[in-house]
């Protein structure tokens, strides 16, 4: 376990194994903690960590990972605090494991650093297909949870921040033709439900011009974990 801080960020991170460097955006939605991890069909600490090095990480405000919230915050603030954290771990290029918010994560890195990322897992993104007032809904409850942990937190600050994370389109850090410019090989393990729609699953994988669709992962944890160790040693250079 450990801890790294930049300006008024407090981010909690934690490494396992050694290797080439893995990223993971755990799921859970804007409370994407390292811990949501053991609650799915399969662990990537678990299964990744006897042939690469596993960063895992409470994203800010989640967790125990901690920084001040403004009106500006948009999915840039995220992707600062990625690359922050591979500069201070020395990581000049890595892969990525993005489960549901991570997805959005992911893309936005992508996006700002493509060079940093030599390829990606995207399980299950989240994304826009008339169900925008869910992510409101989940954004607001942790809102709530803010306001507690620092009163001087304002609903105006809290409602831009939102906007800026929840009134763009497809994946919300990343439109259609952004994902269409994505090179990055990507592994898609698609989702179905509410938050994580099969619809942009599928569009990324048609989209990208480097990716795999997986329809079926969750039934079995095992040959899911088999099948990312496959796709990440096989973009990993000696």
């Amino acid at each position: 376990m450990a801890n790294f801080q930049y300006q008024e960020v407090n981010l909690h991170y934690e490494v396992y194994g050694s290797g080439f460097p893995v990223l993971l955006f755990a799921p859970g939605g804007m409370r994407s903690a390292i811990d949501f991890w053991q609650h799915g069909p399969w662990n990537p600490i678990e299964a990744l960590q006897r042939h690469f090095r596993v960063i895992a990480m409470d994203q800010r405000n989640a967790g125990t990972s901690r920084a001040p919230i403004t009106a500006k915050d948009n999915w840039e603030s995220y992707s600062t605090d990625h690359l922050r954290l591979l500069d201070h771990l020395r990581v000049d290029r890595c892969h990525l494991v993005g489960g549901c918010i991570g997805g959005a994560f992911s893309f936005s890195l992508m996006r700002h650093a493509p060079e940093r990322v030599a390829a990606a897992v995207i399980q299950q993104s989240i994304g826009l297909d008339q169900n925008q007032s869910a992510f409101y809904d989940m954004f607001d409850g942790w809102a709530v949870d803010q306001k507690q942990q620092d009163p001087t937190v304002t609903d105006s600050t809290l409602a831009a921040f939102r906007s800026n994370l929840y009134d763009e389109d497809f994946v919300f850090s990343a439109s259609k033709a952004e994902v269409a410019r994505c090179e990055n090989p990507l592994l898609v393990l698609m989702g179905q439900d509410l938050y994580h729609p099969e619809s942009v699953s599928r569009d990324i994988a048609a989209l990208a011009p480097n990716a795999e669709l997986v329809t079926a992962w969750k039934e079995d944890g095992q040959a899911t974990a088999q099948r990312v160790r496959q796709f990440l040693m096989a973009h990993t250079k000696a």
